[in-house]
């Protein structure tokens, strides 16, 4: 892949970044070291490697769906001051 001023301005218009000319001279060679350090992840072999979408397993990251008491309309009313006729009362939408 060609790395070049044209590259750099279509990222940047993707991005809906606005790019001063010094900020190209600035950025264009750090785009070109960017692309080349990932292109290097290329030549790594990954016949043996499982996928992996999350580096650390995770467990019981999901807890057991069992039904429980609710609570009753006074019980959830009691703790604020900001009800009216048995609801929460919220601030008045225009």
């Amino acid at each position: 892949m060609e790395v070049d001023r044209k590259l750099l301005e279509h990222v940047a218009e993707v991005a809906r970044v606005k790019l001063s000319e010094e900020e190209i001279k600035k950025f264009l060679p750090q785009l070109k070291d960017a692309l080349e350090f990932f292109s290097k992840l290329k030549e790594v072999n990954t016949d043996d490697v499982k996928p992996s979408f999350h580096p650390v397993e995770i467990r019981n990251s999901v807890r057991e769906d069992a039904e429980e008491e609710c609570l009753s309309q006074d019980e959830a009313l009691s703790l604020t001051e900001h009800k009216k006729n048995g609801y929460f009362k919220g601030p008045r939408a225009v």
